[in-house]
């Protein structure tokens, strides 16, 4: 079982050139993917969004940031500099604006655009397949933080599971007495309506009709199963958030209906405190790949 949230962060240097990749997932229905990269990888975003398609589904972020760390190997168009400026001055000119001469220079030589940087040329083949294994080593690393925060999640789940199945089992104790307040109910029923003599056939007639209104014994055992259903996917189906979620809702039919039969102030407390662990579950099974 995996968490949808995830994360990874690596640094890798290629040749000449430096790069930072960082992956971050978020809880999505779909996949939707978001991926920037530098101007001299555009060419491999097909082929990064395709390899990022392994992580399944989710909101996933990756950035890929090329870091100019040599400065030493840009060198200055000296060309495009000089036609920025000429372009400044004739602007001062036309608008009356003031510029001195030395902000104006500054100004121009700190845009990155009239620098040209080695690293930021296109990659060669081998290059290229190197940074593109950093790409794969990062989605790994997201993956296999994604099955840590899948096995915290599981704990939590097995816990909330188990409060519920221990309140399952305490229904029974108090089954019992539910029939014996039945019969009373239906004794105070022939009494009011004053029959000199109650009919024992009718009473039993009356009693069983009433019991089988009031029977759970096939709501407790669809959830007892829904539980082990539960448990089962958990331990088996890597991907399985969306299944979950479907068998959390029919742990929740039968704990409403449960509720809705009880006819019992014990059984009832008892069933809000497993709608209550069924509610954590819920709010949890949204992370859930």
């Amino acid at each position: 079982m995996k968490s949808m949230t995830g994360y990874a962060k690596r640094q890798i240097a290629v040749g000449n050139k430096k790069f930072s990749i960082e992956i971050k997932t978020l809880n999505s229905k779909q996949l939707d993917l978001i991926v920037k990269l530098p101007s001299c990888l555009r060419e491999k975003e097909l082929d990064i969004r395709s390899m990022l398609g392994a992580l399944e589904r989710g909101k996933i972020e990756a950035v890929l940031t090329l870091e100019n760390s040599d400065s030493a190997a840009a060198t200055l168009n000296t060309n495009l500099a000089s036609m920025r400026l000429d372009e400044v001055a004739q602007l001062a000119v036309a608008t009356g604006y003031p510029m001195k001469q030395e902000d104006v220079f500054t100004a121009i030589v700190s845009q990155p655009a009239v620098w040209e940087n080695a690293s930021s040329e296109e990659l060669s083949e081998s290059e290229s397949e190197q940074l593109m294994s950093g790409v794969r080593e990062a989605i790994q690393e997201t993956d296999k933080f994604r099955s840590d925060e899948g096995m915290v999640l599981r704990k939590d789940f097995d816990k909330h599971v188990a409060e519920i199945e221990q309140r399952l089992e305490r229904i029974p104790q108090y089954e019992s007495e539910r029939i014996e307040t039945a019969k009373e109910r239906i004794r105070r029923y022939f009494s009011e309506f004053a029959l000199a003599e109650m009919d024992k056939d009718r009473f039993e007639q009356e009693l069983i009709y009433y019991l089988e209104k009031l029977d759970i014994t096939e709501e407790k055992v669809r959830l007892r199963k829904h539980i082990d259903f539960f448990r089962k996917t958990m331990d088996e189906e890597p991907i399985c958030g969306k299944k979950l979620g479907f068998i959390a809702q029919e742990m929740g039919r039968e704990i409403n209906t449960t509720g809705s039969k009880a006819n019992h102030v014990e059984i009832q407390r008892l069933v809000v405190e497993m709608k209550d662990e069924l509610e954590k579950i819920k709010e949890q099974l949204g992370n859930i790949l």
